[in-house]
């Protein structure tokens, strides 16, 4: 394909924004022809196109790319439809509440013999690749487990940031917004990544422990002990009811040392036993948009596409068709306000999410919160 690709993003607001400006910052190969949110279009160009309607702007036709970046029940839809009209699709994360969607969305996509990428940044790393190698290549021994840790900090008001905030199911409609499937959804797919677990029939079981300290239906604070396929495991210790923000990252633990995979800054570090420090290694990161065109022009194989996020969506169904998130004992829940905002702090959560990870048990398990 010659030209600049025609680019349609729908919901420019908030991190969809983040979109809009990948697509301007590269005008010499694309072109944003359109967005769509019911907040207006924000900061565009005059010549493009502004809806107030996903579906309008799709229906409109004239894309080659459409980015969506829009509530999480609407993702299976208006990527069909989009497809439909013969566009590639840039699909935020979690991609699809149900693995029936996935697997749904997969044969649409064949059908149309067009791509879907799903917008697990993190994925676009080479360190990805890199950390897989050096955990099959002996360097640390024999892997025993892989982990996923993350410790964030998000407020009350996050929680209501939106209609769908903080919700498992509206209406009967599956939403998915909890700690593990969203905020730190990176974690938990390139754990994935790294362990080469990609569709739904990767996982054989798993074992959820989810609480809250927040008011609200989903998780904030959980656990996860995930069993592939052919026996190794992958423990996610994941909160966002820390005091702080914290790097978060995956690891891999092994006989005669261990990996740890800052996926938010593609850095590797090697500890083997026996040597005082680690080695560090940098990788460079390509935007997920960026390949996705590399793809529609020389048929380049995708970072992120829909079938290696397989696994992820089986967990999140998981997630959200299973009990719900139990309430943190008050007593190790501090409130405290910053900026206007007030957070729920859970005293020790951080301790215990990087046990989760290096002890491969759930909170449950290990006896803590």
């Amino acid at each position: 394909m010659t030209g600049r690709l025609r680019v349609g993003v729908a919901g420019v607001h908030g991190h969809g924004r983040s979109h809009v400006d990948a697509v301007l910052r590269r005008a010499a190969d694309l072109e944003l022809v359109a967005v769509a949110d019911p907040r207006g279009g924000g900061d565009v160009p005059s010549s493009t196109r502004v809806h107030a309607d996903a579906a309008a702007m799709i229906d409109a036709g004239g894309l080659d790319i459409v980015v969506l970046s829009t509530p999480i029940p609407t993702h299976a839809g208006l990527t069909r439809l989009a497809l439909s009209r013969g566009a590639h699709v840039l699909l935020e994360k979690p991609p699809v509440p149900s693995v029936a969607d996935h697997l749904g969305l997969l044969a649409a996509a064949d059908a149309a013999s067009r791509a879907v990428q799903v917008g697990f940044q993190s994925l676009g790393s080479g360190g990805v690749t890199a950390t897989a190698e050096v955990a099959a290549s002996g360097v640390i021994g024999d892997v025993l487990h892989y982990g996923a840790v993350g410790s964030w900090s998000r407020s009350e008001e996050y929680w209501r940031r939106a209609p769908w905030a903080g919700h498992r199911q509206i209406d009967g409609r599956l939403i998915a917004d909890g700690v593990v499937t969203n905020p730190l959804a990176h974690a938990v797919a390139t754990a994935f990544a790294i362990a080469g677990a990609f569709a739904p029939d990767d996982i054989a079981w798993i074992d959820a422990d989810l609480r809250r300290a927040n008011d609200i239906e989903t998780d904030d604070t959980s656990s996860l002990v995930v069993e592939l396929r052919g026996g190794v495991r992958v423990a996610a210790g994941l909160a966002t009811t820390a005091a702080h923000r914290n790097e978060p990252y995956v690891l891999v633990r092994g006989t005669r040392g261990f990996l740890v995979y800052v996926y938010t800054l593609d850095t590797l570090h090697v500890h083997r036993d026996g040597a005082v420090l680690p080695r560090t290694y940098a990788f460079e990161r390509t935007a997920l948009i960026d390949d996705l065109a590399a793809h529609i022009r020389g048929g380049d194989e995708l970072l992120a596409p829909l079938h290696r996020t397989g696994a992820f969506t089986r967990v999140l169904e998981q997630i959200v068709t299973g009990p719900p998130a139990d309430p943190i004992d008050p007593s190790r829940v501090r409130v405290e306000a910053s900026d206007g905002e007030t957070f729920r702090i859970v005293d020790g959560v951080e301790d215990a999410v990087e046990r989760v990870a290096w002890e491969a048990r759930t909170f449950r398990d290990l006896g803590v919160l």
